[in-house]
């Protein structure tokens, strides 16, 4: 009897995006396995770490103490204003240099290729040079170049990549959404107007992806900036409280699922 299998895709949205490790840990303690996972952005650092097999304890320690000035190479802007060396090398050290297939389950990482306008989705190679190319904010930091591609954020392209986890064989597929825009927020530096104007640019898009996924949820993290690296915990708590008041609805397409298939 074939196994329904239960994929996740995380979304975009700078710190926003630590609200997905409240979200998994909310999925972990309701023991909802998750057989697969997708990611853009920082929702592709967040699936890589998670794929190499650290509890979410540690992963919500690690991220608390997270410190941006501490992994910022700031170059003469040509491409970008940050080299992303360092992170590069954080991304490496916390998955213990391994490639993508090497993860403890499926993980697949969304770029976008600039030269052709196309999405590049990673199954497999290092994980820090996928995720280092998917974290890439446009203006931001200097674009990664893999395999003759200039590679940026998946966000600019499929910024919460459901339909990826359903290529990867995803019978449900839960959505998590973090790029709520914030409104009236302060707006003073040329970081703030690009992750703001790529927000806006995502609306309408999101709204497709709800339909196309099983179950989407969105944390209440329209108040944080997404440059808001001083309340990772506060972020974190959304996302477990967001995914803890769907539980209940997870179920019941896991179950409804099972009964069509006539899984045990």
């Amino acid at each position: 009897m074939k196994k329904t299998k239960i994929g996740v895709a995380l979304g975009s949205g700078g710190a926003r995006g630590f609200a997905h490790l409240g979200v998994l840990k909310a999925l972990q303690d309701a023991k909802i396995p998750i057989d697969m996972i997708a990611g853009s952005s920082m929702g592709a650092l967040v699936a890589a770490f998670y794929g190499a097999g650290h509890n979410m304890e540690q992963l919500c320690k690690l991220s608390i103490a997270f410190r941006r000035k501490f992994f910022l190479d700031f170059t003469v802007p040509r491409m970008g204003f940050i080299a992303g060396n360092r992170i590069k090398d954080f991304i490496r050290l916390f998955t213990h240099g391994k490639n993508i297939e090497e993860l403890d389950l499926p993980v697949a990482i969304v770029a976008t290729d600039l030269h052709h306008a196309e999405k590049v989705v990673f199954t497999e190679g290092p994980v820090a040079e996928a995720v280092r190319a998917s974290i890439s904010i446009p203006g931001i930091f200097v674009p990664e170049k893999k395999d003759g591609k200039l590679l940026v954020d998946g966000g600019v392209i499929d910024r919460v990549p459901v339909s990826v986890v359903k290529e990867m064989g995803a019978d449900i597929v839960i959505a998590v959404d973090v790029s709520q825009v914030k409104k009236n927020g302060e707006i003073s530096t040329i970081y703030d107007v690009i992750m703001q104007s790529i927000d806006i640019l995502q609306l309408e898009i999101i709204e497709n992806r709800s339909v196309a996924s099983d179950v989407m949820i969105r944390p209440s993290v329209e108040n944080f900036s997404s440059r808001a690296f001083t309340h990772i915990e506060e972020i974190i708590k959304e996302g477990e409280k967001a995914a803890e008041a769907i539980i209940p609805e997870i179920w019941d397409v896991i179950n409804k699922r099972k009964e069509t298939s006539n899984e045990e």
